[in-house]
């Protein structure tokens, strides 16, 4: 649980999000108005400041961002005769050709500045967390008169109770069913004021006491709230305490069906807090970071736990890691994880000393409001929550290793069975979507080494074709991918894809193919996929073969085209089910402003 207050804590999250106020930015073309060849002349005029570096390559692309306290030492090291530096290193420096340094006022703005980059840049030789989400939180406004639970993916300064991050979001959704089983808090929408005629359904089945009826005071509403608050911070023996006075004061007044309610509400509080409770270390909030390395993969596990619970994990993997070592590995998961609307725990868990944990202590504590304190057990319980962290690392590189080997056996499988010119990295997949001939739309998802690549999927609203004609939208849709519309400035251009896969049998892939050669793409391999009624076996069709070929349900092949097709089909019924929800509000907000 957090409970952002301070004006520090704003300060940090303005400055996380918006980047420190800079002072001074130059590079090697820069250095007091001169033009400058080589290096030498920007390592001599280095700042003695902090600050962060880019070093660039020779077509100025960044290859690396770093911070520093004092940029001039930081940059040389660098570059130093006789220093022998990791294999990583002598790759890195061997290809800059650029280097600039932006100043900042203190150290804690370079590790921000450095965080933001870094995330928008995405250099080569950086470690980069492949996360760009922000996770949900449940939101608890103690300081209204009847407080009701809410799901947010922002946390802000305006003095409710944040608890979470819940990750994945299905541990949020179990709380929540909890909460609502166990405590009758409001769960509706309408101002509170105790004059409402008639309670609703929840009040009939116990699951909430009425308070809009006036049923219920506002200081037996709070009441239930911070019983709400003592479940979500894990203290138990408070909550249960507290449930117990009630329950012999309920029976001491004869109150005999209340006194079994709050007897019912204890034991199912005691089965989902001994579930949860990961160890005996008492109410503390602790994110845990366990890491696992397999050859040049590496897996990262965050365990979130408040209150002493598990309340759920996040997952990141990199599939080479280019001879990072681990310090690198958990410092800039914790500098690019944090750097968000995610706000730190009282303690954080690393199973490796860090060289500048002073520092990434001060900055979670600004963003916090309160101290955060990174530790690196050796023995007792919190040891134990670290191997715990480790284990599922373990398990998980391992299982990331199995599905990337299954991934890689499916493309090669797929590559042999079409007689393609190489294993395909990259295939798109499109599908169309209408009823009865309208709002036609259109999808195209792309699966690239092994995974959905969500970042490069496109949707389309069909343009030129009237009614349901799926030969002349597919050929619509394929024409304005690959004749070069997507390539604009806000939409860069996508690369090629090594297969190009429609949902549909010989007429969608006919129209596909014509479009390909029409833009003249024709030499990009194309299939369409369809199953026959009553049969559960796909039929791939190619161009040039007059038969299908007949894929086993239980293929490599086959589950990796139905999981694209599937996928595909899914991107496009979504955006044609917002257009119809567009289509049926529009006209209502119409007819109400005709009426004003």
């Amino acid at each position: 649980m957090t409970s952002p207050s301070s004006p520090e804590r704003s300060e940090a999250k303005r400055s996380a999000v918006e980047g420190p106020v800079l002072s001074v930015r130059h590079n090697a073309r820069e250095v007091e108005g001169s033009a400058v060849e080589g290096l030498e002349s920007t390592l001599a005029h280095l700042p003695n400041q902090p600050g962060v570096y880019l070093l660039k390559g020779k077509g100025g692309e960044i290859l690396y961002i770093g911070k520093a306290r004092v940029l001039a030492d930081r940059v040389r090291s660098y570059f130093q005769k006789g220093h022998d530096p990791s294999p990583k290193t002598r790759v890195l420096t061997s290809l800059v050709r650029d280097i600039e340094t932006i100043v900042t006022r203190s150290e804690l703005e370079a590790l921000l500045l450095e965080s933001n980059l870094v995330k928008r840049h995405r250099p080569r030789f950086n470690v980069v967390l492949r996360d760009d989400k922000h996770y949900p939180f449940l939101r608890l406004p103690v300081k209204e008169n009847f407080p009701r639970l809410s799901i947010v993916r922002r946390v802000k300064n305006d003095g409710a109770l944040y608890f979470g991050p819940y990750v994945p979001a299905g541990a949020l959704r179990e709380t929540l069913k909890v909460i609502k089983k166990v405590f009758p808090l409001a769960t509706c929408k309408i101002d509170i004021d105790g004059t409402a005629d008639r309670a609703c359904l929840e009040f009939e089945i116990k699951r909430c006491m009425a308070p809009c009826t006036g049923n219920q005071s506002q200081a037996d509403y709070h009441r239930i709230v911070e019983q709400v608050r003592c479940f979500l911070e894990g203290r138990d023996k408070e909550l249960l305490d507290g449930l117990r006075k009630d329950m012999e004061a309920a029976a001491d007044g004869e109150e005999f069906e209340e006194a079994a309610r709050l007897r019912d509400r204890m034991a199912s509080i005691s089965k989902t807090l001994e579930k949860q409770r990961v160890a005996q270390i008492g109410p503390m909030d602790q994110d845990i970071i366990g890491l696992a390395k397999m050859g040049p993969a590496a897996d990262l596990q965050l365990l979130f736990v408040r209150g002493g619970l598990l309340i759920g994990r996040k997952d990141f993997f990199w599939a080479d890691t280019k001879e990072a070592v681990d310090e690198e590995l958990i410092r800039s998961a914790i500098e690019q994880f944090y750097n968000k609307d995610t706000l730190p725990p009282k303690e954080l868990l690393v199973s490796e000393t860090l060289s500048d944990r002073e520092l990434l202590q001060r900055w979670l504590s600004q963003k916090r409001g309160r101290r955060v304190r990174i530790l690196t057990p050796e023995r007792g319980a919190k040891r134990q929550l670290l191997q715990l962290a480790e284990e599922n690392a373990a398990a998980a590189i391992a299982e990331h290793l199995r599905n990337t080997a299954v991934e890689h056996k499916e493309a090669e499988e797929l590559q042999r069975l079409l007689g393609l010119p190489q294993t395909p990295g990259r295939v798109e997949g499109f599908d169309i979507s209408n009823t009865m001939g309208t709002d036609s739309v259109a999808s195209m998802v792309v699966w690239e080494d092994g995974k959905m690549k969500k970042s490069d999927y496109r949707r389309f609203r069909i343009r030129t074709v009237e009614g349901a004609n799926d030969f002349a939208s597919m050929e619509e849709v394929v024409t304005r991918r690959y004749g070069g519309t997507l390539g604009t400035k806000a939409n860069k251009a996508l690369p090629l894809p090594d297969l190009i896969l429609i949902d549909g049998g010989v007429g969608q892939l006919g129209a596909a193919v014509a479009a390909l050669r029409a833009v003249g793409l024709g030499h990009l391999p194309v299939v369409g996929l369809a199953k026959a009624k009553g049969v559960k076996e796909e039929r791939i069709y190619a161009p040039g073969r007059r038969d299908p070929l007949i894929l086993s349900p239980t293929s490599h092949v086959s589950r990796l085209v139905q999981r694209i097709r599937d996928e595909a089909h899914r991107f496009a019924i979504a955006y044609h089910r917002k257009l119809r929800g567009q289509a049926f509000v529009m006209p209502q907000s119409k007819s109400a402003k005709t009426r004003k």
